[in-house]
């Protein structure tokens, strides 16, 4: 109690945000009613729109395309997923042979790295562990360029063998394609 009045009542916000106080007691639900908002009838005057579109004048010379074979489109779509299914395994061979051959070059640079530092603690005078140490630091760089190299190649043909893959299947779906809208409008005519 603060000079005799009581501090939990002057601050009872409870009451100081009531909306139906604030709006002079207009019902506020009834404000924002959104259920007739979109009367089509109130919106058109009574227009009857029954009447107004009649699809059997609308479509009466529109005839019907005939269907091409289910067989042929299921077929078409077994041979687009064996050439992908196709490209997938020859995708994953390319990389498991590039994974292994990265494994095996990995092992040969620290079995190198290994003979290269007993070369160099084997060496007698500082002077030529220096230069065995120059020697060893080449030649790991040479193999290391040239194993990138031979990375880069084996992803490149995998890549290419890939789209060649896909190339051709699209170019055979296109055509296979063409060839059975073709056939559906022979028999149409």
């Amino acid at each position: 109690m603060m000079g005799g009045m009581d501090m939990s009542k002057m601050y009872d916000m409870s009451k100081m945000f009531d909306m139906s106080k604030m709006m002079g007691g207009m019902d506020m639900s009834k404000m924002y009613d959104m259920s007739n908002m979109f009367d089509m009838s109130k919106m058109m005057g009574g227009m009857d729109m029954s009447n107004m579109y009649d699809l059997s004048k609308m479509m009466g010379d529109y005839k019907m395309p005939i269907m091409p074979d289910m067989e042929v489109i299921y077929s078409l779509q077994r041979k687009n997923m064996e050439a992908m299914s196709a490209m997938s395994q020859a995708s994953y061979e390319s990389m498991m042979a590039l994974w292994r051959r990265q494994a095996d070059s990995f092992r040969q640079i620290i079995e190198d790295m290994m003979q290269m530092m007993q070369a160099v603690m084997a060496s007698p005078t500082p002077e030529a562990k220096a230069i065995k140490q120059a020697e060893a630091s080449k030649a790991a760089m040479d193999k290391y360029i040239a194993n990138l190299r031979d990375a880069s190649e084996t992803l490149a043909k995998c890549n290419t063998q890939a789209m060649e893959t896909v190339g051709v299947r699209v170019n055979e779906s296109l055509n296979e394609m063409c060839g059975m809208v073709k056939n559906v409008a022979s028999r149409a005519a």
